[in-house]
């Protein structure tokens, strides 16, 4: 059985895929989430939170991860070699 179905890549597919699949979206959306704080008692009302410089740290840092698999990605798919 093993000659007919490579376990080794496709467990290497398996990953990619959850990683791409899922990962990429979900990790978008923990920015969306990390720039949209909840709001507190203190917050008046009929104005949005400010997001904190530490929110939009992380929230950059997940969008710079997103945009860096979407240029590898498009590099992969134009790259003839």
């Amino acid at each position: 059985m093993d000659s007919w179905i490579n376990l080794n890549a496709l467990w290497k597919i398996v990953v990619v895929g959850l990683l791409a699949g899922a990962g990429l979206p979900a990790l978008f959306a923990v920015g969306v989430r990390v720039l949209n704080p909840p709001a507190g008692e203190g917050d008046r009302p009929g104005r949005a939170p400010a997001a904190r410089p530490l929110h939009v740290a992380v929230a950059v840092l997940c969008f710079a991860v997103v945009l860096a698999a979407i240029g590898w990605g498009v590099s992969v798919i134009v790259n003839p070699g």
